[in-house]
């Protein structure tokens, strides 16, 4: 550990938490229908959106046609991907001649992109097009990502709502974000990382020759534009499938640094636009403080972990001062672990060195900060509605403590919101555990492994938890391309991405009907260090205690085994 790698990751942190801040009041101007600088340009394009689709934009829909809205698109839209993917062979766009993919790693694949997600049981540069990485997974890199933000548009309009009957028209919150935000952002950032040296063309591939006169064949695609929207919209994944750690997809120590603040910066961006949306900017700024402290101490557990030797090697006579195993060379530890902090902190995935190489305990810290709902700051809107969520857990807890009814920005918290509450927190631990326990003792699935013992455990316990919390990353060994991987991990997706996003919803819809109340004296504060380390205690206790069982099976016996020599 070097004062210059603490200072890595606190820039990195820190910069996407500062960048967030004046993106996420844009983002605000954007959810309310305010005025932008961009309206002179997009307005006459959204306009034309809207009479194609026959949308009313100023009509406000209740939480279910919200939410009937929500799933119907994103129905279409896992169809269509799935057609893209099986018919790839005979579409155009296809230099490589690429045949379509079979039907559960279409299942897989289009399931994991529509959920944002992005996991990848296939290698990019072997496996898809050019039209299919255009057309089909990039689309659903936008747009899962503003069905994410649509999602805390409608909970920001429920707390500020008197009374009211709507939360908001889906279709005009999807375009809006899509357009207003995304779009830009991304043709931006694309624009910086061609100029830093990331590929973006239709070629197939180029040959060069090497320092001993014999050709090499280096796959191509349109990296840059892909990397922009992966990294901006909080999906991840990736075009080559060493993901970040390919020097076509990050370049340099500056791409690196960019992209890895990139992952959070509209995650955070999200949080500030809820605050000021709900006109609770110091309640919000406390959820944020609550996640960084726990993103930060997390990312420092990695860095401490990945700064020691392997036991091993040193009880060979080996020396390595640090555990460079899986790592690239040219970002090494404190790099590594400030990505790997920040992908599993939020809903993205992407990463620049691989997890299955991690020391026992960062592995399961990686997992860990998954397990806690991707809050931290999770996707684009997904992430602060459960965070709003666990903040309303916390008043709840509070309040059965002191005897009163718990009010959190303005509404009263009652038992329906609690219990749709609990269905959005306990959906990530059923498919987590539950798909684990079975993996664990069916054949079929225990052929995939690499790895026997606490690290195959850890194999299959981590992939669940990618999969069900919308992240994406992997561990590596497991071998996933096979029917029973592609299909369980698919419907883990979609349980983790859709049921907590209608339970959010739902709660919007029972907020959205009552009064809003203002603070009285027995009214908790919600915005000091009190509610912080509450709220804290609230998340790591929901996180810890469910999967603290399973982690103890996994990482934490292979850390002693590891400290013991037994491998």
């Amino acid at each position: 550990m070097t004062i210059q790698g603490w200072a890595e990751i606190a820039l990195t942190l820190g910069l996407a938490c500062l960048l967030g801040w004046p993106i996420g009041i844009y983002m605000s101007r954007v959810w309310n229908g305010e005025r932008t600088w961009l309206d002179p340009v997009l307005k006459p394009v959204e306009a034309v959106f809207y009479k194609a689709a026959g949308v009313d934009p100023s009509r406000s829909q209740g939480w279910l046609g919200y939410a009937g809205a929500l799933l119907a698109f994103n129905l279409a839209g896992f169809l269509l991907l799935f057609a893209i993917l099986r018919l790839q062979g005979v579409l155009p766009m296809n230099p490589q001649g690429f045949d379509g993919l079979s039907p559960h790693l279409a299942f897989n694949t289009a399931v994991s992109f529509v959920t944002n997600t992005n996991w990848q049981s296939y290698g990019g540069e072997t496996t898809m097009s050019a039209f299919s990485q255009m057309v089909g997974l990039t689309t659903q890199n936008f747009v899962s990502a503003a069905t994410g933000a649509t999602i805390a548009a409608a909970l920001a309009r429920a707390f500020v709502a008197d009374r009211g009957e709507g939360v908001g028209n889906f279709w005009a919150d999807l375009t809006r974000t899509t357009l207003y935000v995304l779009l830009p952002l991304s043709f931006v950032l694309a624009i910086v990382l061609v100029a830093l040296g990331m590929p973006q063309t239709l070629s197939a591939n180029a040959t060069a020759t090497t320092m001993e006169g014999g050709q090499q064949t280096i796959s191509l695609f349109q990296t840059a534009s892909q990397v922009a929207i992966k990294q901006l919209g909080i999906n991840g994944g990736g075009v080559f499938n060493v993901n970040a750690a390919h020097p076509f997809e990050n370049p340099s120590a500056l791409t690196n640094l960019i992209t890895a603040v990139a992952i959070n910066v509209t995650g955070w961006a999200a949080f500030f636009a809820f605050g000021r949306s709900v006109l609770a900017r110091r309640e919000v700024k406390a959820l944020a403080v609550a996640a960084l402290i726990i993103l930060g101490v997390c990312t420092s557990g990695i860095y401490i972990a990945e700064s020691q030797p392997a036991p091993a090697l040193v009880a060979a006579g080996i020396e390595q001062p640090v555990n460079m195993e899986g790592k690239e060379t040219r970002f090494g530890v404190p790099a590594s672990s400030a990505w790997a902090g920040q992908t599993t902190g939020a809903s993205n995935g992407s990463v620049n060195s691989m997890h299955g190489s991690y020391m026992p305990l960062s592995g399961g810290i990686a997992m860990f900060l998954m397990q806690l709902g991707e809050i931290l700051p999770g996707g684009i809107g997904s992430g602060i509605a459960i965070m709003v969520v666990m903040a309303m857990l916390a008043v709840f807890v509070a309040g059965l403590m002191v005897g009163r009814t718990p009010e959190y920005l303005g509404k009263k918290v009652e038992a329906r919101e609690i219990q749709y509450a609990m269905i959005a927190v306990l959906v990530l631990p059923l498919a987590i555990l539950g798909f684990t326990a079975v993996a664990a003792v069916f054949p079929t699935a225990l052929e995939g492994l690499l790895n026997s013992g606490p690290h195959g455990l850890s194999e299959m316990l981590y992939a669940y938890t990618s999969g069900a919390a919308n992240n994406g990353s992997a561990f590596a060994g497991l071998t996933a391309n096979a029917p029973w991987w592609n299909t369980t991990l698919g419907i883990a997706m979609l349980a983790g991405r859709f049921v907590p996003a209608v339970a959010v919803l739902a709660i919007a819809g029972a907020l959205v009907v009552k009064p809003r109340l203002a603070a009285s004296a027995g009214t908790l504060p919600t915005h000091g260090g009190l509610f912080i380390g509450l709220l804290i205690g609230v998340i790591l206790i929901l996180g810890g205690l469910q999967f603290f069982p399973a982690l103890a099976l996994g990482p934490i016996v292979e850390h002693f085994q590891m400290l013991g020599g037994a491998f």
